[in-house]
């Protein structure tokens, strides 16, 4: 199963799915609105499609 695969590859038994977006706001849509999203967030890092996008002072894992 896909969670097996993930835990196999990474070590976490977890697959979670959730939306993008901040309390209160429409679902992401764009790349755009993903990026504006992210900034808004505590999130260190976004991933869309091929594109690794971190904010500064992040440091790589």
């Amino acid at each position: 199963s896909l969670i097996s695969e993930f835990d196999k590859r990474t070590g976490i038994p977890l697959v979670l799915n959730t939306s993008f977006n901040i309390k209160g706001q429409p679902i992401v849509e764009t790349p755009l609105e993903a990026l504006s999203t992210f900034a808004g967030t505590g999130l260190d890092a976004l991933i869309m499609g091929s594109y690794l996008v971190r904010k500064s002072g992040t440091p790589r894992a």
